[in-house]
C-alpha cells in the first residue's frame, strides 16, 4: 500500500513517554493489531520534524498554506 492510497482501516495513536525515557507512538486497529513503536527522544524530534514538514506541503498541495487552527 502506498502513501497516497486510500484505505478504509481505522486506527487509534496514542503518543506519549515511557517509564524508560522512550518516546512511543502505540497504534491500535482494527482485527486486534496493536503496535507500540518506541524511538529515543533524539528520533522522535526527526519525526516531529518530518510531520511538520508534511503538514506544510499538505496546505500547499490544498492551496491552504499559511492557514493554521
Amino acid at each position: 500500500m502506498g502513501i497516497n492510497k486510500q484505505s478504509d482501516i481505522a486506527a487509534n495513536l496514542q503518543i506519549g513517554p515511557t517509564d524508560a525515557g522512550m518516546v512511543r507512538l502505540y497504534i491500535e486497529a482494527e482485527g486486534g493489531v496493536e503496535l507500540p513503536l518506541d524511538f529515543d527522544p533524539d528520533e522522535a524530534e526527526e519525526i516531529a520534524e518530518e510531520l511538520r514538514a508534511a503538514a506544510e506541503a499538505a496546505r500547499a498541495v490544498a492551496g491552504t498554506k499559511g492557514r493554521r487552527r
